[in-house]
């Protein structure tokens, strides 16, 4: 039952994946790579949430994940790492997180007594913590995987080399 449940939460990952990359414009031929790669994503921040492991860790290791495959999948699709990236990541972003610290940012202004207005002021900076350690978590997983192969560039990788020596046969 929660094996099914994980499936369908990174199932509309995915799907969300697809609409942020539809509203980036990317090409039709890397629209289903996004999918998998934010179904990929889903699943491993599901998972690895569901062995009670932090929100921040989870999200970090689903953008490592999608900075790994993208690089990959950039290789045989040949176009940048981001297209694949960036759409696949962005349905991980912590909204939850956001509209909760807005809320407690708007109550605190209304808010006269002092330990209501304490109690509020911590969930408020939780809140705000955990959405910003998400976000770097996030930009972290997609970028060191990407730093790591800078080097080896699309025309240098071996795809490209076995695709050349393939067309001069």
């Amino acid at each position: 039952m929660i094996l099914l449940e994980i499936l369908i939460k990174s199932f509309w990952a995915g799907i969300a994946a697809i609409g942020f990359a539809v509203l980036f414009n990317v090409p039709r031929r890397v629209i289903f790579p996004i999918w998998v790669l934010g179904t990929l994503g889903g699943l491993v921040k599901f998972s690895v949430i569901y062995f009670n492991v932090g929100i921040i860790l989870a999200s970090f290791l689903g953008a490592t994940v999608i900075g790994i495959v993208s690089i990959q999948m950039a290789h045989m699709r040949n176009s940048p790492p981001l297209v694949f990236s960036i759409p696949s990541v962005i349905p991980m972003v912590p909204g939850f997180f956001a509209y909760k610290m807005m809320l407690g940012l708007m109550a605190l202004t209304s808010t006269e007594n002092t330990d209501t207005y304490l109690k509020t002021l911590i969930e408020t900076v939780h809140n705000g913590a955990v959405m910003m350690f998400i976000l770097i978590s996030l930009g972290i997983g997609v970028a060191i995987p990407m730093l790591i192969t800078r080097k080896e560039s699309i025309k240098k990788s071996k795809f490209k080399k076995n695709k050349k020596a393939a067309i001069s046969t």
